[in-house]
């Protein structure tokens, strides 16, 4: 016998609930999605408004004691505000080394204000305390100023700026022949503190007035007050940063060659090498490109440059990222020094080795500068042959025949037995090397 269903209590409960009719409930599903639930965060009381909350006696009898007090400070405050402002006027004098901006703003409703030549007054009674005696001060204050402008606070710096700027103009005369005037004693002592911090300095933010210097006119001769020869390597990148930055090519020119180069030589002649904050700054500076072949290279290759010195400077090039149009009138101006110097090699080497697509005058213009030592009994530097040995193997198609010819003659000048033949197989291919090889190879038979 099968057993008997087990009814659960929702079951019975189901059967207890009294339905709706069939036609409500349709209507019922169909309504109930188009309307949001009501919301369940609400508590509302029985007769359905929202429940109000009171305040106990003690709790706003504090409230009220604490604004009470606060509004006779402000009151209090603003009297005395007044009563200070009225003083300063009625004395006619301003002093420009009070800093107003640091008392509080007091925000003026325009509803209970109106404004006159004399400022804002209260149209309320008792709005701000005045007494009798405050009263009197102020109408006879109004009394005596009927007929005077009101001066403002800028009105009066902007009167003694101008005095000032006029005695000045009386006592400073501009020497015709230096033609500039003498700096102000307190922008001396400034920079010339500043030049005391820079030569100490590590690290952190430079001085305001140093970075300024840029965009003044005599920066040169501001920049002197600070010393650069008395700068630590650190204090010479950070102004080149700002230097490289701000200064057009032909200011930025003046300082590398006046200041950076001076600074990077004594440091090279004295520690035998070069520190790296001085070698970041030259990399910093070729961010001018212009300014640095005019202001470092080329004065380089014109003084007595050490080999060492040169090396330093080929090794930033060489590092550095520099638009071909600028390296190409670099070496064009390298190849025209007159007097031989090796720096000059090494820098044409390095360029050279960037792999650039020179312009033809560029190229003839190498050509006429290696051909010009056919001239020269002098046994020249090993640095010569990589020059040129770079040259042919970079630029070896651009070359014509009748320059060919004129290198093949400066090299039977002069020869090298390692670099010679190397820069003929360059120039004419493999069976002048080996003819080379072979005409060298006799000679050393025969000795």
């Amino acid at each position: 016998m099968p057993k008997a269903k087990k009814i659960r209590s929702n079951a019975l409960v189901s059967q207890q609930v009294r339905h709706e009719p069939l036609g409500q409930v349709i209507e019922g599903d169909e309504m109930r999605g188009k309307y949001a639930a009501p919301s369940r965060g609400r508590r509302k009381t029985k007769s359905g408004k929202d429940e109000e909350e009171f305040l106990d006696e003690k709790t706003s009898k504090r409230i009220l004691d604490m604004t009470r007090d606060q509004q006779n400070t402000m009151e209090m405050e603003e009297r005395a505000r007044r009563q200070k402002m009225m003083q300063h006027q009625q004395a006619g004098v301003v002093d420009s080394d009070e800093e107003y901006e640091d008392e509080e703003e007091i925000i003026i409703d325009e509803e209970d204000y109106i404004e006159n030549d004399q400022g804002y007054i209260d149209i309320r009674d008792g709005a701000l305390g005045l007494s009798a005696e405050d009263e009197a001060i102020v109408a006879a204050m109004n009394r005596n100023n009927v007929v005077e402008e009101r001066k403002t606070l800028a009105d009066i710096i902007m009167g003694k700026i101008a005095e000032k700027e006029a005695e000045q103009k009386g006592k400073v005369a501009v020497d015709e022949e230096e033609g500039l005037p003498p700096l102000p004693d307190k922008v001396v002592d400034v920079y010339t503190d500043i030049g005391k911090i820079l030569s100490r300095y590590t690290s952190g933010k430079l001085p305001k007035a140093f970075k300024v210097i840029p965009s003044l006119s005599n920066w040169e001769q501001v920049l002197y007050l600070t010393r650069p020869d008395q700068w630590t390597p650190q204090a010479m990148y950070a102004a080149t940063r700002i230097f490289a930055s701000n200064l057009n090519p032909k200011m930025a020119q003046r300082f590398y060659n006046l200041v950076l180069l001076d600074s990077v030589r004594a440091d090279i002649y004295s520690q035998k090498k070069l520190n790296y904050h001085y070698y970041i700054s030259l990399k910093k500076a070729v961010y001018k490109p212009a300014a640095f072949f005019k202001g470092i290279l080329l004065p380089l290759c014109k003084e007595e440059c050490t080999l060492r010195e040169a090396a330093i400077v080929a090794s930033v090039l060489q590092r550095v990222s520099i638009p071909v149009h600028h390296s190409a009138v670099a070496i064009h101006k390298l190849a025209q020094i007159s007097e031989y110097n090796g720096a000059a090699s090494i820098f044409i080497k390095t360029l050279l080795n960037k792999k650039y697509s020179l312009p033809a005058p560029v190229i003839s213009g190498l050509v006429r500068h290696f051909a010009s030592f056919l001239e020269d009994d002098r046994t020249l530097p090993v640095l010569w042959h990589q020059a040129l040995l770079t040259f042919c193997q970079r630029y070896k198609n651009e070359v014509k025949d009748e320059a060919r010819e004129a290198l093949k003659v400066v090299m039977k000048k002069h020869f090298h037995p390692k670099i010679t033949p190397e820069i003929r197989r360059e120039l004419f291919g493999a069976q002048a090397w080996k003819d080379e090889r072979s005409v060298a190879t006799k000679d050393q038979m025969v000795l």
